[in-house]
């Protein structure tokens, strides 16, 4: 896989815990293994963070951020964030939030 791209996929998540699973099993069985699948919780609240944080557990590939809710616009923006930072760019401030110790990034 070393020489295939990375793929980024961003899914933003709000209250979808009906819909939550088939999307994930869909996305970490796809056949193009080399994937960085970026999970934006915007604030849910039924079980859909519980949810992501079970693929989250069991998935190297998968980033979990969870933040209040501010949109479905603002829940992109931030997973694009932690895509170009995880590439090398970004500012500082994004960084600094995106370093916490417990691997679920939580931004407010």
């Amino acid at each position: 896989m070393e020489n295939t791209p990375t793929v980024g996929i961003i899914i933003p998540i709000y209250n979808v815990e009906p819909y939550l699973r088939e999307c994930l099993d869909s996305v970490v069985n796809q056949t193009y293994q080399n994937l960085q699948i970026v999970l934006v919780d915007d604030g849910s609240t039924d079980n859909s963070f519980a949810i992501a944080k079970e693929y989250f557990d069991r998935d190297e590939r998968i980033v979990l951020i969870k933040k209040e809710n501010r949109g479905l616009s603002h829940a992109r923006n931030v997973g694009l964030d932690y895509l170009f930072n995880s590439l090398g760019g970004g500012d500082t401030n994004t960084r600094a939030l995106l370093a916490q110790k417990s691997g679920v990034y939580s931004f407010s």
